[in-house]
C-alpha cells in the first residue's frame, strides 16, 4: 500500500493558504472540483520536484501553464486530476487564493 500524502500548512488566512505537499509513489488524484462556499478560488501550483514517471497534472482549462511546473487555474470551475505516480515523489508548493 502506498504511503500517505503529506501536507504541511505554511500559511493560512481567510483569503490565502500556502501548502507544501508531497505525493508519494503509487498515489493519484482522481478528477474533481475544489468546492468553496462563496467567491472564486485560484490556485497557483509550483511543482518543485516531478516524479521519475507518472504524476502528470491534467486540467480542463488553465489560466497559464509553464512547462508543467508553474500552473495557475480555477479549481472551483474546471475539473483537474493527477495521474498515478509510477516512480518517485511529486513535491508541490501550492498557493490557494479566495476572492469575493
Amino acid at each position: 500500500m502506498p504511503a500517505n500524502v503529506k501536507t504541511r500548512i505554511l500559511f493560512r488566512s481567510k483569503r490565502l493558504n500556502i501548502y507544501l505537499v508531497r505525493y508519494p509513489q503509487g498515489h493519484k488524484v482522481g478528477p474533481h472540483l475544489d468546492m468553496i462556499g462563496d467567491g472564486r478560488l485560484y490556485k497557483l501550483n509550483c511543482v518543485l520536484a516531478k516524479p521519475k514517471a507518472g504524476g502528470e497534472f491534467l486540467c480542463e482549462k488553465n489560466i497559464f501553464n509553464v512547462f508543467g511546473r508553474v500552473i495557475l487555474f480555477r479549481p472551483d470551475l474546471y475539473q483537474h486530476r493527477v495521474s498515478r505516480i509510477e516512480r518517485g515523489n511529486r513535491w508541490l508548493l501550492s498557493f490557494a487564493l479566495t476572492t469575493p
